[in-house]
């Protein structure tokens, strides 16, 4: 059973569709914010997955350190950066290379990259007049949203739509559908790798 860390900066309601879905290949043993104060941690509590703050603003030039040290606490073995807000350091997505997932909120590599990131995903799609737009799950490399890519599915962008409307559609329609499968994915493929060894 592969342990997986939940990294979140805001309400997780992607957290919410990782705990919720089943992955007989991994178990949810941590949940790490970006910051105190955030939805996703009750959330994390409400369901008796032990939680942590990791803040880069707060530790600096420690963050790289105190990260590494909280998912080796845990004996991590995939990291599911859902909604989180902090571009990892080198040294983390060096360790964890191939085992850190993200889901984008757009069709990678559009509306992607440093400054993309919340609701200025979709309003950027809505500024560009896209009739299409989605959901991508990449793996993390230490290029922003540069990392391979897992899975995408398709939105439609319909008229009178707002950014806060396509967000939630984007949520509904991809996103709470492509993180846990391909998280549950990933897990039975590195079980898989555990088990030839």
């Amino acid at each position: 059973m592969i342990k997986i860390a939940v990294l979140v900066s805001g309400g997780g309601t992607n957290l919410q569709a990782l705990m919720d879905a089943e992955n007989p290949f991994g178990r949810i043993e941590l949940v790490i914010a970006s910051r105190g104060g955030v939805h996703a941690l009750e959330r994390a509590r409400s369901a008796g997955i032990p939680t942590r703050v990791v803040s880069r603003k707060k530790l600096g030039d420690a963050f790289a350190g105190k990260m590494l040290e909280t998912l080796g606490e845990f004996r991590i073995g995939l990291v599911a950066l859902a909604g989180y807000l902090t571009i990892l350091p080198p040294e983390v997505v060096g360790a964890y290379a191939g085992r850190i997932v993200n889901i984008h909120p757009a069709l990678l590599p559009s509306f992607g990259g440093k400054g993309f990131y919340g609701l200025k995903v979709h309003e950027a799609a809505l500024a560009r007049g896209v009739k299409v737009t989605g959901a991508t799950v990449h793996l993390v490399t230490e290029e922003p949203d540069g990392g391979p890519i897992l899975a995408q599915k398709a939105v439609p962008v319909l008229p009178g739509d707002t950014p806060q409307k396509l967000s939630e559609r984007v949520m509904e329609q991809a996103e709470w559908e492509l993180l846990p499968r391909e998280v549950r994915k990933l897990c039975r493929n590195l079980e898989w790798s555990k088990w030839k060894a």
